[in-house]
Formats: structure tokens, sequence, C-alpha cells
């Protein structure tokens, strides 16, 4: 007679652990892009997962790269302005004030009043029109389309002002050495205050779909925490560096184009997660928008461009027609480029993904010797290694949107 063996569910649960264990098991490797996996840019990632779950995250770049450095070697400094557009191209005004204001340093020229205010205008528009687009596509990674429409709709006016401005709407090549291209249009001040007015009433509609949304919560609460020791070391800037609690931004810091006369906050974050970090852009918007009153309401009158930087500046149109030494200069300056003086300078400013730097080496003459752009996007893809792993893949669309990047800055 065979003898019953009484096995209890411990033992069980022991076995299956145990033969699950002994089963063979291999990480997955996946490609996500080159072909965008967000509409960010042309960005590959390519991914290890473990499961559900992501174990390394190497983001590849490069898919887009044209050689902006090296094609600055080879072209006088206005001629490049253009180029700059394509950097940051959710942001060509901001990007074009910052590279002018570097050969502006090396050239030793002081911009008026009036062109430091229109440039401070502008850049803060830029703000406005990255920021809009940046919280839209922001909101479809996480799953929500009527955000984007909002905010999608006020980029489209700005982008009125800005052709009224500049004659194009997305690369406007409007900053030039040594002061803008040309004066604000009658009437355009008054559109841009209206705009700002309106403004806050749309995004106050984003913020009740996006801030207390429970799925939006859920999926950017606590998801891509990045440490205020990592954001430094990784070198991260701007709304990413600030959402980690970190207080830097240039524009107080480091004052440039008259911006110590404004009266505006730095949204600081507490935890460096996706949550903060849109957070941080919705209350930059609402402090560009104070920006741009306070420029405004005290508009200063007289000159936009250096008058005193005659062999940088183009003359007026009326004076090269009219007068043969202005005929001349133009000639010159349009053949050789504007003459700067050797020596070298970096400068950066704050742009909406962070600070945008240009490192400019003269030996004199009309073209840089040598030229080297300090990327934002750079710096906040590359953190991705670190703060990815640990995550679900689904989680990935939402990071990325966070970090709010473009690959035209970043592969340059």
């Amino acid at each position: 007679m065979k003898q019953k063996t009484e096995i209890s569910l411990g033992d069980v649960a022991s076995r299956s652990a145990q033969a699950e264990s002994e089963i063979p098991t291999e990480r997955m490797a996946l490609n996500v892009g080159p072909s965008h996996p967000t509409t960010h840019g042309v960005l590959r990632l390519l991914i290890e997962m473990d499961g559900d779950v992501v174990t390394k995250c190497e983001p590849v770049i490069g898919y887009l790269h044209r050689g902006d450095e090296k094609i600055a070697e080879s072209m006088t400094y206005n001629q490049f302005v253009p180029f700059t557009d394509r950097l940051d191209y959710l942001a060509p005004l901001a990007n074009n004030v910052a590279y002018a204001i570097a050969v502006e340093q090396l050239a030793s020229i002081t911009i008026p009043e009036r062109g430091q205010a229109l440039r401070v205008l502008i850049c803060e528009l830029a703000r406005l029109s990255s920021h809009l687009l940046g919280l839209g596509v922001y909101g479809m990674d996480a799953g929500a389309w009527t955000p984007f429409m909002y905010t999608f709709t006020e980029r489209e006016k700005l982008y009125d002002l800005f052709e009224k401005l500049t004659g194009a709407r997305f690369t406007t090549s409007y900053t030039r050495i040594g002061g803008v291209a040309r004066d604000v249009p009658e009437g355009w001040l008054g559109e841009v205050k209206k705009f700002c007015n309106e403004l806050p009433k749309t995004l106050n509609d984003v913020d009740k779909l996006l801030t207390r949304n429970r799925i939006f919560y859920d999926r950017t609460k606590g998801v891509g925490t990045i440490s205020k020791e990592d954001a430094l070391a990784y070198g991260l800037t701007g709304a990413n560096l600030r959402a980690c609690g970190i207080d830097l931004d240039l524009r107080k810091d480091k004052p440039y184009s008259g911006y110590e006369q404004y009266d505006f906050d730095v949204p600081i974050g507490s935890t460096g997660d996706c949550y903060d970090r849109y957070l941080v852009r919705m209350e930059e918007i609402y402090q560009s928008i104070r920006i741009c009153h306070q420029v405004i309401d005290k508009f200063p009158s007289g000159p936009w461009y250096a008058e005193d930087a005659e062999k940088i500046f183009a003359p007026p149109k009326d004076k090269i027609l009219t007068s043969m030494e202005e005929l001349i200069q133009n000639f010159m300056i349009v053949t050789e480029g504007p003459q700067i003086p050797e020596g070298e300078v970096y400068f950066e400013a704050e742009n909406p993904k962070g600070a945008l730097g240009f490192f400019i080496v003269s030996k004199g003459g009309g073209v840089p010797y040598r030229m080297k752009i300090r990327a934002p996007s750079f710096s906040a893809l590359s953190i991705l290694e670190k703060m990815a792993p640990g995550h679900m893949l689904t989680d990935l669309t939402v990071i990325l949107g966070s970090l709010d990047f473009v690959m035209g800055e970043c592969d340059r």
C-alpha cells in the first residue's frame, strides 16, 4: 500500500521559482526611430529590454548633422546668421540674438537701448513660441490631443507677428551684428500687447486639461527623476536644470541686453521629474508674458542699431542708393564681411531649451577662424543613458517630451 505524501504550498512555490530560474532568458534589443519616435526630431534610441523594463538606452544622434561649426569658418559673420535659425528651429529669433551678442562682444560693440529692448522682446516671444509647442507636443506624448490644438493655435498667432516684423514666419534671420535688420513696424507693439493679454486665458484652459488630469499626472509624476548632482554632472541647463531645484537663469545671474531692468521670477522645481519639468515651463510662459509687458510699456526711442559701428552694420538702403561713401561701405561689408578684431570670446544666452553658447576665435577679418556651439539639447539627451533604465518603454516617450530637446541644435 502506497503512503500519502503531503506537499505544502510553500514547496510548490519553491519548485516553481527554481524552475523559472533555470529557464534561459535573454534581453531584447529594440530600435526606436530614427523616424521621429516623437515630434522632436530625427533621433534613434538603441534600447535593451528585460521584459517590459528598459535596462539600457543609448541615444544615437547625427542624422541631421550639417557641420554648422565648420561652415561658419568659410562664411562672413552676417552670412552665418541664417544658419543659427536652423539650430533650435523653434526659437530662431533667440538663436540670432545669442550669436550676434557673441560677435559684438568680440568687436566691443554697444547696442543702443531701443535695439536691446527689441532683442529682449523677440527673445521672450521666441520662448513663448517654443514653450507653447513644447507643452502641446508633451501633452500628445502623454496621450492628450486637445492641449496641442490650444497651444498650436496661439503659436500661429505668434507666427503672424513674426512675419510682420521679419518678413518670415519660421526661419527669420532678423538679428544683425550691431543691431537688427529693421525697426518695428507701426502698430506692431500694440498687437504684441494684445496677444499677451489674451494668452493667459488659453494657458488657463491648458492648465485645466493637463495639470490636474489624473492620467497625465500618473504618467509624469515620479517618472524620469533627475537629481541635482546628475543634472550638474551632465551639464543640464534651462528648465531641465531648474526643475531639479537649482536656481540658475542667465537672464538673472548674468544679465545681457538689459534684462536686469525687468522684474520677473524664476520658477524652480523640487523633485526633477517629468511633472516638475512641465510645471516649470508652464510658469515660464507667464513670466515671459510679464517681461513682454514691461518691455512694451517702457519701449525706448532712438536708433535700433549701433550707429558708431560703421564698418560692421550696413548703412540704410536710401543712403546706399544716394551716397558713394555708403555704397562702398555696403559693398565691403557684403563682399568681405564686417571686420572683427583678433581675439576670442564665449557667450551663452538663456534660450528656451537652455544655455546656448557660442565660442568664437577670430584672427581678424570678416570670417571667424574657429567656432564652437554649445547646444543645450545635446546635454539634455546625454542624460537619457542615466535616467531611462528602470522605466517602462511607454515611459520613454513621456521622458523625451519632458526634456524638450530639438535635434536641429543637438546635431548642428
